[in-house]
């Protein structure tokens, strides 16, 4: 275990920085790709910056990720990168295609090449499945049988990456997996993300700071879960003596409306008072149902999450509602 490198692509998002927190105390060496840009965007990593190799690339740049690999020699890479909002990929599909889809090909591709031992993990989306459901005791769901129905660039874009990972697997023998995470969600989740969007406004109207939250959809089903839990998930698919894929999730579907009233009633709030919605954050097509079955997953990696929706909630908001006094008070 000791003395293992892993290469994060995506290192600087929610999952990427507790994926770097995770391997990191079980003594890897971790190195993490980030994009040149006029300021940084490194504070979900700065508590451990200089336990960090950083390099600067771009998924959209397959020489210099070659470059990175080849000085590097990863044992394990993660591929965390992508853009991953799905209404911007309505708004960017060109862009959302490339960067969630063909940079993947071209990572597969340069592993190839470059080493084909190294254990690559792709991160695939139950945006994937879209409106597809299988009949779980007369209770819908996805499987890792599921078909896929993607309703949206983004997810279109996952489909080929997914299907390019099993494909390089199937011909080429790469340790290629693919985690079909289900919502995963923390108080380091992005504040554009309806999740986080709730719990940063929970805390805004807590704190007097403003009265009403415009939201999109809340009709939506959705199977969220603790994006630390799921990404020890994504390790636990690389240690594995064969690569697969598994459906991450909790198994439960709460809809947006659920979420949003726990949220305000955590805070002592009523969501009724401050919540309109507006048609401009629905989506050109919606995916209505989304419940993953990580039975698999339980069986095969011994997997399970331990922090419930519930929980989930509190959690999001309180980080929310704490921050915003810390702000509050220094200002």
């Amino acid at each position: 275990m000791f003395n293992k490198k892993a290469l994060i692509l995506g290192i600087t998002g929610q999952d990427g920085s507790y994926l770097a927190e995770l391997l990191l105390n079980k003594g890897y060496t971790v190195h993490g790709i980030i994009r040149r840009s006029s300021s940084f965007n490194t504070g979900r990593i700065d508590h451990i910056f200089d336990r960090l190799v950083l390099h600067h690339g771009d998924l959209m740049e397959p020489y210099g990720i070659s470059h990175i690999l080849q000085t590097v020699r990863p044992n394990e890479v993660y591929n965390l990168a992508a853009q991953s909002h799905v209404k911007v990929s309505f708004e960017m599909p060109s862009y959302t295609a490339q960067v969630a889809g063909m940079s993947v090909l071209n990572m597969l591709e340069t592993i190839r090449i470059v080493d084909p031992t190294i254990r690559f993990y792709q991160a695939s989306s139950s945006e994937m499945f879209g409106s597809a459901t299988s009949d779980f005791g007369g209770k819908p769901g996805q499987d890792e049988n599921t078909p896929f129905q993607p309703r949206s660039p983004y997810a279109v874009a996952k489909v080929f990456a997914h299907q390019a990972t099993i494909n390089y697997r199937q011909a080429y023998g790469l340790h290629a997996s693919c985690g079909i995470l289900f919502n995963h969600e923390s108080p380091r989740r992005g504040e554009t993300f309806v999740t986080r969007k709730v719990s940063r406004g929970v805390a805004d109207i807590y704190m007097d700071r403003s009265h009403k939250l415009v939201l999109g959809n809340l009709a939506a089903w959705r199977d969220w879960g603790y994006a630390k839990d799921y990404v020890y998930a994504m390790w636990l698919m690389l240690q594995q003596e064969r690569p697969d894929d598994y459906v991450i999730a909790t198994g439960e579907a709460h809809t947006v409306k659920e979420f949003v009233e726990k949220a305000f009633k955590s805070a002592g709030l009523d969501y009724q008072d401050h919540v309109i919605t507006d048609s401009k954050y629905f989506r050109p097509t919606e995916v209505d149902y989304l419940r993953g079955i990580p039975a698999k997953a339980m069986d095969k990696l011994g997997w399970k999450p331990t922090v419930t929706f519930d929980e989930l909630v509190t959690m999001m908001v309180q980080a929310d509602v704490d921050a915003a006094s810390t702000y509050r008070y220094s200002t």
